[in-house]
């Protein structure tokens, strides 16, 4: 007689909120943070205020209430420089440089 499976909707849900689940999605952030570290730029010291801020300002955080819809453990890699955001996309004048992007699409395979 073959087995047979029966899914469950709230043990599927306990799992994904699980300190389990957060614990591997918080190393998976942590990896990503690893390569966004290692490829980002630090500026040059005689033109840039503060080099090394950018580099210096990854961080990473983790919630069993994150995603969509709330129901899940997530992990979220940031970083605080005041000027991330232009580093990361670019400006009319200097193209972005992706750093997350990269590093998520590297980190995320490991």
């Amino acid at each position: 007689m073959p087995a047979k499976f029966r899914m469950s909707s709230k043990g599927v849900g306990q799992l994904l909120r699980s300190p389990m689940v957060e614990t591997e999605m918080l190393r998976r952030g942590h990896t990503i943070k690893g390569v966004a570290v290692a490829t980002s730029p630090t500026g040059d010291a005689a033109r840039d205020p503060h080099p090394g801020l950018y580099k210096a300002s990854w961080h990473v955080k983790s919630s069993r209430r994150g995603g969509w819809k709330k129901d899940r453990a997530t992990a979220t890699v940031y970083n605080t420089a005041p000027h991330a955001k232009f580093v990361e996309y670019g400006t009319e004048n200097h193209p972005g440089r992706h750093i997350l992007l990269r590093a998520a699409q590297i980190g995320g395979r490991n």
